[in-house]
């Protein structure tokens, strides 16, 4: 059997090893012909994943047609901003597996990554991997879990197959809605985790802060559709912690920068794709409209987009009316 993975940064390359590692036949699709060409000669990716050996049966290339040829499954770790402009013009795979984590606001309102992908190509065979899944450690093969979710089981259970190994453990779920969006609101407050880390406020504020954003997640994953125990799982709190805390998040690292001055045009001209940027200006065209309140994204939205300073927008969180927890 041939899988395809669509976009050869970090991720997408981490997941190709671990289809490789199951003796699959892998395609390996980079969209800058150059890239491809380094990947084949070097067998490493050294511009995202450097020391990480890329096994024979992995196949880099810059080539939709022969990268989507008798393919059985296209795994997407595509930026969500290019997204369905990547894959609109290319062959159409049977099935199709989401690992991006984003949000996009279109004139359709609020759209996740699976309903982008089937609108772009056709296809509603669509799954998404979401969980504490960080490209370095997974390309290493270090212990590392997952959950993957889809409308139609046999699809699920399919992918749980396809890449679940002795290093990666693949659980499946029918919240589609909710494993997608604890992926991509974790992003958001990751950002705030980075700042707080910036500014040297402590592990109490972190935890306080990555608890509450937690609480914020489920209210609005409920209102969306999704079921609220599934934010308690990898996709949500797994996922959260794994992406507030460590050194390799580069959601959090960004926030880091941002509390010590960094712009946003800077952040958008890095290579490492910081998706919680977007995704923050995607909640926050939706709170505007529907009126649903999101204290903890709005205050992100202010810094990252407004410019305000991250201590006056944290006063204005801490000094918010008196309730019961």
């Amino acid at each position: 059997m041939k899988i395809t993975v669509i976009g050869a940064g970090a991720w997408g390359t981490a997941v190709a090893l671990l289809a490789a590692q199951k003796g699959l036949e892998v395609a390996l699709w980079a969209r800058r012909p150059e890239q491809a060409e380094a990947l084949q000669a070097m067998r490493e990716n050294r511009e995202y994943l450097p020391g990480v050996a890329l096994p024979a049966n992995l196949r880099p290339t810059s080539s939709a047609d022969e990268a989507l040829e008798g393919t059985a499954l296209a795994v997407v770790a595509v930026p969500s901003r290019a997204l369905a402009q990547t894959l609109a013009p290319m062959p159409k795979a049977p099935a199709y597996l989401s690992l991006t984590k984003g949000l996009a606001y279109t004139a359709h309102g609020l759209t996740r990554m699976s309903q982008v992908i089937a609108e772009a190509t056709g296809v509603e065979r669509v799954a998404a991997l979401s969980g504490p899944n960080l490209a370095e450690e997974i390309a290493r093969f270090q212990p590392a879990a997952s959950v993957v979710a889809a409308a139609e089981p046999g699809l699920a259970q399919q992918v749980q197959k396809l890449l679940g190994g002795p290093s990666f453990r693949v659980y499946t779920s029918r919240d589609l809605a909710g494993v997608e969006l604890g992926g991509a609101l974790k992003n958001v407050i990751a950002l705030a985790a980075g700042m707080v880390d910036g500014l040297r406020l402590g592990d109490n504020a972190k935890a306080a802060l990555m608890t509450r954003a937690l609480r914020e997640i489920v209210r609005f994953g409920v209102a969306q559709g999704a079921h609220s125990e599934t934010f308690y799982g990898l996709s949500g709190l797994g996922d959260l912690i794994a992406t507030c805390t460590s050194l390799h998040s580069r959601n959090r690292g960004a926030g880091e920068k941002i509390a010590r001055g960094a712009t946003l045009e800077e952040l958008e001209a890095s290579k490492q794709v910081v998706e919680g940027v977007y995704t923050v200006k995607a909640l926050h065209a939706w709170g505007q409209e529907s009126g649903v309140e999101l204290p903890i994204t709005e205050a992100v939205y202010r810094v990252v987009y407004r410019g305000e300073r991250p201590l006056e927008v944290l006063s204005d969180l801490m000094g918010r009316e008196a309730k019961p927890e």
